[in-house]
This record gives C-alpha cells, sequence and structure tokens, in this order.
C-alpha cells in the first residue's frame, strides 16, 4: 500500500513537471530576462518556433511561405511588436540548407544598413553624455579624428564636415563617384599597400587622394563611408573598440546580448549565424582579401571590417525590435535615448536625410532597410503600435528595391491576423521544474 501511495504521488508529480514543460506561454514562464550578459541570455535563444504557432497567425502564415517560394528565398525570421510587446517571432526556410538546418528565432542574419541605425544610437547617446556635440569637427587639427595620419588632406572643405553631417549622410560625397568602402582594389593601388584594405587606409586614401563632390551639409548623398568614419569618432572619444564600446554600453544595458560585426567569409561566422545565398545572375566579385581570386560577392567580396559601423553587424529580429522598443519615443519601455534625440534623428534639416532611419513620415512611421549581397533586412515602427522586421538570406537582382517587396508582404499579413496575443515574448523563460529530485543512499525519492 506505501509503494502504491509513493507510485501515484511521484506519477501525480510528474504529470505537473511536464505540465509545467509543455504550457510555455504560462505565468510561470513568463519571468524577467536574467540580464546577466551572456548570448544564451539572448530573447532570441530563449524562444522556439513553436511558441508562436497560434492559430489566429499560423491560418495566414502562407502568405510568408508563399512570398519565399516567389522570390526563392532560403530562409527568412520575422518578429512582430505590439505596443512595445514581442508578440511574434519565427523562422521560415533553411538557415543552412545544405545542412538541413532550420531557420529558428535564435539566428543570426546580416542587417546590412539597419547597422547605422545601431551606430547613430551611440553616437546620440555619447551626445547625450556631453562626450561629444553634433556640430563637433571630425577631420582636421581642430577635429575629433586630428591624429597625424589623418592630417594629408586634398580637400579643404573636408575640416568642415561636422558629426550631424556624416549622421545625415551629407558629408560631401556623392555615392555615384564611388564609395570608399567597397573600392578595395583602387585603394590598394593608390596608396601602394596590400589586400585585405583597412578601415585607416580607407580614411587616409579618401582625406588626401579625393575631393568633396559639393558643400558639406548642403544636400543628402547615401554614404557608407560616412558612416564607417562614425565607427572611428566612437573610438576615438570613448577609448575603447567600436564594437566593444557598443555591445557592452548601449545593447547590453537594455539586454541585448546577441548582435556582433559580421564575419566575411562563411568559415568564420557565428556558429549561430544563417548561411548565405543569392539568386542574382552576377555576383561574383574579386575577394577583398586575396589578389585577383574570384569568390561569391556574399563571401569575401566585402570587408566587413571597413564597412563595419556603416553595415556589418549581425542580429535577430527578437533583438532589433528589443532596440526598436527602447528609442521609439513611446510611454511602455524606458527609451535610452531622451525626446529631444529621438526627435533629432526623426525629423532632420530639410532636404537631409534621417539621421539614422532611412526614411521617417509626419505621422511616426520610421523605416530602416539593409541590403547586400546574400541579405535583405527591413525594420519598420509603423503608425498603429506594430512594429515588425524581417530579414532574409537570399539576395536577388533587385537590390534596395526588394526592401519594399518585403514591406508590402509584410503590411498585408499583419493585417490579415485577426487577433493578436496580449502576451509580450520580450519576457518570456523557458518554462522550469516545479521541482528536482535526487536520489540518496536509501534509495527513496
Amino acid at each position: 500500500m506505501v509503494t502504491r501511495a509513493i507510485n501515484k504521488k511521484v506519477i501525480a508529480l510528474s504529470l505537473v513537471f511536464f505540465a509545467e514543460i509543455f504550457i510555455s506561454l504560462s505565468e510561470r514562464s513568463m519571468s524577467l530576462d536574467t540580464e546577466s550578459g551572456v548570448a544564451g541570455d539572448a530573447v532570441s535563444h530563449r524562444l522556439k518556433n513553436e511558441i508562436s504557432s497560434y492559430p489566429e497567425v499560423s491560418r495566414v502564415e502562407d502568405t510568408i511561405r508563399k512570398f519565399l517560394e516567389k522570390w526563392n528565398i532560403v530562409g527568412a525570421s520575422v518578429a512582430v511588436a505590439k505596443d512595445e510587446r514581442l508578440i511574434y517571432a519565427k523562422g521560415f526556410g533553411y538557415a543552412d540548407r545544405q545542412k538541413g538546418i532550420r531557420v529558428a528565432p535564435k539566428h543570426l542574419f546580416r542587417v546590412a544598413s539597419i547597422s547605422k541605425l545601431i551606430t547613430s544610437v551611440a553616437i546620440m547617446d555619447l551626445k547625450e553624455k556631453g562626450e561629444l556635440n553634433l556640430n563637433d569637427q571630425v577631420f582636421g587639427e581642430q577635429g575629433i579624428l586630428n591624429d597625424p595620419r589623418y592630417l594629408n588632406i586634398r580637400d579643404p572643405r573636408v575640416r568642415e564636415i561636422t558629426i550631424y553631417h556624416l549622421l545625415t549622410h551629407a558629408g560631401g560625397w556623392d555615392k555615384y563617384s564611388g564609395d570608399p568602402v567597397f573600392m578595395p582594389y583602387a585603394i590598394k593601388n593608390e596608396m601602394n599597400t596590400h589586400l585585405p584594405v583597412d578601415l585607416e587606409t580607407t580614411i587616409r586614401y579618401t582625406l588626401s587622394k579625393r575631393t568633396l563632390d559639393f558643400e558639406p551639409g548642403s544636400r543628402s548623398s547615401y554614404s557608407n563611408f560616412g558612416y564607417a568614419v562614425l565607427g572611428k569618432v566612437i573610438e576615438k572619444i570613448t577609448g575603447m573598440e567600436y564594437e566593444a564600446y557598443v555591445t557592452s554600453k548601449v545593447l547590453n544595458p537594455i539586454g541585448i546580448y546577441d548582435m556582433h560585426i559580421g564575419r566575411a567569409r562563411h568559415e568564420n561566422r557565428y556558429p549561430n549565424e544563417v548561411r548565405y545565398y543569392s539568386n542574382a545572375r552576377f555576383d561574383t566579385s574579386y575577394s577583398s582579401f586575396n589578389f585577383h581570386e574570384r569568390v561569391p560577392n556574399y563571401y569575401g567580396g566585402n570587408n566587413f571590417q571597413v564597412l563595419g559601423a556603416a553595415g556589418a553587424w549581425i542580429a535577430s529580429p527578437a533583438e532589433l525590435l528589443k532596440l526598436l522598443v527602447h528609442i521609439n519615443g513611446q510611454e511602455g519601455k524606458e527609451d535610452i535615448l531622451n525626446a529631444r534625440s529621438i526627435y533629432q534623428m526623426t525629423h532632420t534639416r530639410p532636404g537631409l536625410r534621417p539621421i539614422g532611419w532611412v526614411s521617417t513620415t509626419w505621422n511616426g512611421i520610421w523605416r530602416r532597410s539593409g541590403t547586400l549581397s546574400g541579405t535583405s533586412a527591413l525594420m519598420k515602427k509603423c503608425k498603429n503600435g506594430f512594429s515588425w522586421v524581417m530579414v532574409v538570406n537570399t539576395s536577388n537582382d533587385q537590390g534596395h528595391d526588394f526592401t519594399y517587396e518585403i514591406d508590402d508582404m509584410m503590411s498585408g499579413f499583419i493585417d490579415s491576423v485577426e487577433r493578436w496575443p496580449d502576451y509580450d515574448l520580450f519576457h518570456y523563460n523557458p518554462p522550469q521544474p516545479l521541482f528536482t529530485y535526487t536520489k540518496n543512499h536509501n534509495n527513496v525519492y
């Protein structure tokens, strides 16, 4: 009788134990983030595709699947927030088709020019701390980058360039004249150096060999080089490497633990980073690392250590949304920038681009896109309380224009869901057992 009673107790406790595991969205599961700074604590690592597989959304997910099929996309990841709550995070297709690995929320993707938003947030944070002013000069003897190696300046107007000019793509370099971050062979020849060309050499080349295309501050022309320089500005002001500063002082404090500067070559990618693909007709180029070697453009065509602050970050959509809800000026989660800085980023001088964002509207729609060979990404803050991110690991001939296709599809997807959940996956932790037990020397449990 005693044995039977013990067995019944063990069975009952076991049922509770497994119930805790499978009821993944229970109140017990919704504990707070651990904030320890380890990548495994990232919200993206705590989520599984199954958590976002609820009927109201599953019925319309064919919208995403048909989109991937139409454009022959190998893998994608999507995250959606409503009123600053993460309500959906799911992967589609393959993170690595060759190995049969499916995309999950934890997978990292190159986010290309969404990196500029990350860099601009770091700059605005330094401005708020009194470490710099947006009107500070960048180059010349009185500039922030006044190191002797940067003082060989061909065009005197370069000394007029300010941090604000770089943030708004108004430094004076026209994109049609060639962006230096994508010109390793020209720089190698002009500077009599070898591959790979580093960012310091790229800056010295641009200052000493080129003239500006327009007066600084007079208009905007998209410049990856300008944002790459901002990475050097952050390093000079803080005395820390760019990635280390942004990670420890901007991202970690708001619970973002698994965003990194990516690496150009396939063999050097992060363990949970996706594999990249391309459907573009012409997507090979000469290597940025080995002279005259032809490589897939998405694996060696671009030097990520030069692109850096302008386009080299890798991230998951869930963590990108976590950044967004802390810089959107809404009342829910505490912003890491003050209201003035957020306004400055989204309301610039006439004729200039927004700071960090690719476009902003008067009614609060903010877009930040990113495109490189092998990836397309779009982050969007909508006026109806929704924000979302979608990233794919396959590029095509559409280039940047493909992000508008993503925008149209995702807008339709979100509008088609009649009822979204009211929980917040930012605070989700996998369920833990109600008890633990060990076997003692008397064989009593």
